[in-house]
Formats: C-alpha cells, structure tokens, sequence
C-alpha cells in the first residue's frame, strides 16, 4: 500500500471526497463485534487526560457535539449580524439545497445550519443525504463487499462517521427511529473494525485489514480514526450499548495513553515528523480538541504543549510573502507547497483554542494578511464560520526571528518580519514516518522567491524523497548514494546559538546513515540579513564522491568558484571557498530530462580522492550581502573573511575536524561588533525577541 500518494484534503474535517455509499447494516451483534465475541473496549487503569483538569460532562440531550449554548449563540449572532463568513457559508448551502453539487459537500454542513437555526429544511436534506450513504453501504455488505468506509484501511471513516455522526445529534428529531438504528449499526461495525483489525468482520464474514497507524499518533490516519470514534461516542452516548467505550476508547486509551504522551516526549516544539504536507493533517486532530472541549467541557488542547507550539511553528514555517510554506516531506495534494485553505485553517483553529493567548492575536493577522485572507474552496467554508471571532483583534508579529521544533527536527531562522525578508529552514532530527524526505541537514533559502528549495516542489507527484532533492552533502559509493535510514538514530541539532547579529546552527547527520557514513555534520551561521555561511564535514569511504548539491528552480551560471542563480526579484552567489582550486568541479544539474519533475535546476560541487574526506565551506550571498570574500584560516581552523555590504568584515572560522570555531563582526570603520565563540549547545529560543 502506498500512503505516500494520499492527498492531504481526506484529513481534514469537511474535506473527503463525497461517499460513494455507506453503511454496515450487517452488524452480527448489538455490540457491534464479530459473531459471539464481546465488543466493548476494555481500557486498563482510569488513562484519563484529565488529572489536574475538570472531569468531562456529557449532556444528555441533543445537541451533544460541538453546539453547546455558547456556540449555538454566537453562529447565531453572527448570522443575524450578516458577518461576511457565516452569510458565505448559508449562501453556500442554500446553492447546495437548490441543486448546486458542490465539491465535498458534507451532510454536516446542512446540518449545522439547521441546528443553529432551527430550520427544518436543513436537516431534512442532511437526514436524506445520509441515509442514501447508508442504504449504499448495507447493499455493498449484503453483497458480500467491503463497504466504502473500509477502503485505504479505513483512512475516511473519520469523515464519513463523523458526517453520520454530526448529523445524527445536530438532526435528532429528524432522524427515524429505525433510521438511527441503521445508522448506529454501520457505524459502530467500522468503529470496531477500526480497532479489531485482525478479527474486523462485515455482516458475520471476516474483513481483517493491515491495522496501518491504529497506535501511532504520530500519523495522519490515527487523527481519522480518533474523529470516527469521538463523534459516534458522543453522538449515541446513551442510545447505543458500545457509545461509552468508545468515548472511554478516544479519551483513555488513546488520548491518556498514547497521543498525549507521545507528543509530550518527541514533539516538543510543535509540528509534525510527516512533514509539512501530510503535517497540516493535524488540523483535523485540533478541530477535534475544539469539539470534545466544547461538547465536554474538557480542555484537552492544553493538556499537551504541542498544540500551542504548532501554532507558533507553523507562523515561522511560511515564507515572508505568506504565501508558501516550507516544502518538508511528502507533498501529494501540490507539490508547490502554496499555502491553501487548509494551512488557514490549521491556523485559525489554533488561534481559537488559544484566543487568550498573544500569539493567537499575532494568528489572526497572519491569516488576515496571508494569501489566503478567507477560504477559497466552498466545502471549507464552514470552518471561516465556526471560527471567525469579531472579539479577538489583530497584533502584527513582534514574534522572535528564529524558531525550533526539535520533535519535529525543523529550525526556521529570519531577517525580519518583513514579507522582504530573508528566511532560512534547517532540517536536523529524528526520520521515523513514511511520508518524511532523506533530508536531514538539508537546507532552504527564501527572499522574495525561492531561491534554494525542495526539488519536490517541481515534482509532478509531491512524494519524491531522495537526497538528490535536497540541499546537502551527498555522498555516492559505486555509482549508488548512500541512503539515510528511516528508524535509524536522530541527526542532532548540536549547536544554536541566535542574536540580533549573528545565528550559529551545528548538525550531527551522521547517526541517521546508521553507520554507513563516518562522519556528516553541517556548521550554517546566518549573518542578517542576507549572507550565509555553509560549512560541511564529510568522512566517507575512500572511494566515495562526496557533492555539495544546491537544488533551485534558477538555473546557476559558474564562473570559476563562484555560481550566480539570477532570479525575477532577487539574486543568490554561491562562492566556493573550500574545496580550494581545483580541488573540486562544480557543475549544473538540469531536472527537466527526469520525466517527473517540471523543471529545476541543482548546482553540484563535487571533490573524489582525498581519501574519501571532504571539508566544504561556500559563502551564500543574497542580493549582494557579501561583495567580497576570502579564506581566512587559522590553526586548526579553516574560515573565510566575509567583507559585507556596507563595508563591514565577517571572520568565521570552523574546527576542520571537530565542533567548535569563531566569528568576528566588525563595522565598516573596523570597530567591533561582535566576538563570539561557534560552541556545541543548544539554546532555548524565547517566543518574543
């Protein structure tokens, strides 16, 4: 099975494909379980998340889900009121229920309108179009198929569920008696199926499935199953044997139990090791920490500082003219990584659970400002209404210029908050999900436009993770690169150092070669706002070729040791300074002969010999930061005297064989600036400067 080519849009709430059809109707039991077994989940010790927190409060009426009074009065108001979000939205649906077939129309979003108004004609045509999916579903299974809501290992349950669901509680007095009890059949069989994969079975027969992601939080499909689960739990509490283990199944078992202390102990910092493609998947899962907070009372995003982070990683992980993000893993919905409709909504769920909070101020504005100002697609309206907030006011990003996830293994590092700014990623961390890239230590470079990107970006399929792609050292034995790992030990972040002058970022890729390389590691001092300096030791194998590789949609002119990408708004010299000489060839690559790619171009310095060690150290100049440079070695020490626009001097040397080195910053007139020691260590960033 090949998850890399999902498109992120079957993650996120509202946004599957319309069913085809649904609905089990062949339940063996009333427990939902395979014939004779006793389908109630069993969660050992209480697992609550809770401990410190309220206990959650289930009403016993419907609404149930989401649309407590609070809730209820505010779309309401904002209806009444006319506010450009929620007229959207209800123009959206009327369309739809005078014949217009949007694209991913759900059932959900009728319904949510007819329980906010009160009007029947809503739920009525959420009622129909549910119970069409259902009657489709018991034909497919009477028939001795696997129904839709099994298919890719059930990776739309959450949405075709939590649509049944949703419209279940918002619709009550609209749905028949018999209705619900169809309904509360099929869904509580896929619920089960979900997590009994080894015994799952349709109408009595036996439907086993790979159980792909059903404990690893860290995937996009975990967040699908938690919404099936939650909502049918919530929604038939009460009017369905199994309803209550399934709350006690979200809630202990694999919110207490796995998500949240996953995500305490290996995603500090925010974000996502999928990537930032399938990573945005994880809206889905704050969506559902609105829903369980509103429907319960419980606050589980706070329970957890990942949820938080991710707001603040995900501001510094788009480029300064937001309107793209950083292009890290897999890619499958758009390669380009333009920001869309649901990187806004990744961000205003955010800014809404932590509405409190500063930086949810600083969310509104970006979303405000971004290129995406509101949703452009019909099917995502429902999240501008359920989350625009007239009280919460606009701050502009007096945010810090340098950002770190270590769960995720991303640095973001910038110039300013001006949409001219330099902006720089690192990649150094752990691989361990399949739809993350062999690019630890790989770097990008953004000012006004891509400069030194993703090479996926140009990708047709968006899922193309080979170190080629990447902005890093590559080494090549016997005609083969030689792969990173995906399990093996992190790369480390060992060095960051970050002021108003200079930033030091020191890599450790090594360990995730799993032995294969003797040594990798990158040294990268950013001196604002537009020189970089790259340092790079590799250790190989005697017969191995060791490239400096820069992959950028611009295709470099070299002239000597210096390479020039000539962009429309901003131009970037890569000046070689070691290997010096002849000691190694620089070339271009030209992507276009790869019959997958629409173009692209990569800049390869490449050295042999030297009994497989290489030590490559090349000064990255953007729009003339640097106007000259020369080597400046001393001991041990191998460095570069940078002379800066403006006429000040940038020293920076590097340990050629070990951590550690030096930087000196003087002005033009030569007084000193800065005098600061390239040391392992890694700081805290602040939030604020």
């Amino acid at each position: 099975m090949d998850h890399r080519a999902l498109a992120t849009a079957a993650l996120l709430s509202f946004t599957l494909l319309a069913p085809g059809c649904g609905s089990d109707g062949g339940a063996a039991d009333d427990d939902g379980g395979p014939p004779g077994s006793d389908g109630d989940i069993v969660v050992p010790g209480d697992g609550g998340p809770t401990a410190d927190g309220p206990e959650p409060m289930f009403p016993a009426a419907h609404t149930r889900i989401y649309l407590n009074a609070a809730n209820k009065t505010r779309l309401a108001a904002a209806l009444s009121a006319s506010r450009p979000a929620a007229t959207r939205f209800r123009d959206m649906v009327d369309s739809q229920l005078a014949g217009t077939d949007h694209y991913n129309f759900r059932s959900a979003h009728a319904a949510l309108l007819g329980a906010v108004t009160g009007t029947a004609r809503y739920c009525d045509y959420a009622v129909t179009q549910v119970d069409r999916y259902v009657t489709a579903e018991e034909a497919l299974i009477a028939a001795g198929n696997r129904p839709a809501v099994a298919g890719d290992s059930y990776l739309e349950v959450g949405e075709l569920i939590g649509d049944l669901a949703m419209t279940y509680d918002w619709c009550f007095d609209r749905v028949t008696a018999p209705q619900r009890t169809r309904w509360l059949a099929l869904a509580n069989q896929a619920v089960w199926n979900v997590w009994h994969h080894e015994t799952a079975v349709w109408n009595g027969r036996p439907a086993s499935w790979s159980g792909w992601s059903v404990d690893n939080p860290s995937n996009n499909y975990y967040y699908s199953f938690l919404r099936a689960t939650m909502l049918l739990g919530l929604a038939a509490r009460g009017e369905h044997p199994d309803a209550a283990g399934w709350i006690t199944q979200f809630r202990d078992a694999k919110l207490g139990q796995q998500l949240l202390p996953l995500f305490e102990r290996d995603l500090v910092g925010g974000g996502s090791r999928e990537g930032t493609g399938y990573g945005v998947a994880m809206a889905g899962l704050f969506e559902l920490y609105d829903l369980w907070e509103a429907s319960t009372g419980e606050p589980v995003a706070r329970l957890t500082g990942h949820t938080r982070a991710s707001l603040l990683a995900m501001l510094h992980a788009v480029v300064p003219t937001m309107d793209r993000i950083a292009p890290t893993g897999d890619h499958a919905r758009d390669s380009t990584a333009a920001l869309f409709d649901y990187h806004r909504n990744y961000l205003q769920i955010l800014t809404y659970l932590f509405r409190d909070d500063p930086i949810a101020r600083v969310g509104k504005w970006f979303n405000g400002h971004s290129s995406v100002p509101r949703m452009g697609q019909y099917f995502m309206y429902a999240y501008d209404f359920m989350y625009d907030d007239p009280a919460l006011t606009e701050l502009a990003p007096g945010l810090a210029l340098a950002y770190h996830a270590p769960g995720a293994g991303q640095i973001y590092v910038r110039s300013s908050w001006d949409t001219t700014a330099t902006w720089l990623g690192l990649m150094a961390g752990p691989y361990t999900e399949s739809h993350a890239h062999h690019d630890q230590g790989s770097l990008l470079l953004y000012k006004n436009e891509w400069l030194a990107y993703d090479q996926n970006i140009q990708s047709h399929s968006g899922i193309r993770q080979e170190e080629e792609l990447h902005n890093l050292p590559r080494i090549v034995r016997n005609g083969t690169t030689v792969r990173m790992r995906e399990g093996a030990p992190a790369a480390q972040l060992r060095s960051l150092a970050h002021g108003a002058r200079f930033t030091h970022l020191g890599a450790n890729v090594t360990p995730i070669y799993d032995g294969n390389v003797a040594k990798a590691e990158r040294e990268v001092v950013f001196i604002p706002p537009d020189v970089v300096v790259v340092f790079d030791r590799i250790d190989a194998a005697a017969d191995a070729t060791r490239v400096f590789q820069l992959n950028s949609p611009l295709r470099p002119t070299i002239a000597g040791a210096r390479a020039t990408f000539t962009g429309r708004m901003s131009t970037l010299t890569v000046d070689r300074i070691l290997p010096a000489g002849t000691g190694a060839t620089a070339s271009v690559f030209d992507w276009s002969g790869d019959s997958d790619m629409g173009g692209g171009f990569r800049l390869d310095v490449t050295q042999t010999g030297a009994a497989g060690k290489s030590r490559f150290l090349h000064v990255l100049s953007l729009d003339g930061g640097a106007t000259a440079t020369a080597a400046s070695d001393m001991g041990t020490q191998v460095g570069v005297d940078v002379t800066l626009r403006g006429g000040g001097h940038a020293v920076v040397r590097f340990e050629s064989d070990g951590v550690g080195g030096s930087l000196r910053l003087t002005a033009p007139g030569g007084a000193l600036l800065e005098q600061a020691t390239l040391a392992a260590g890694v700081a805290v960033l602040p939030v604020m400067p």
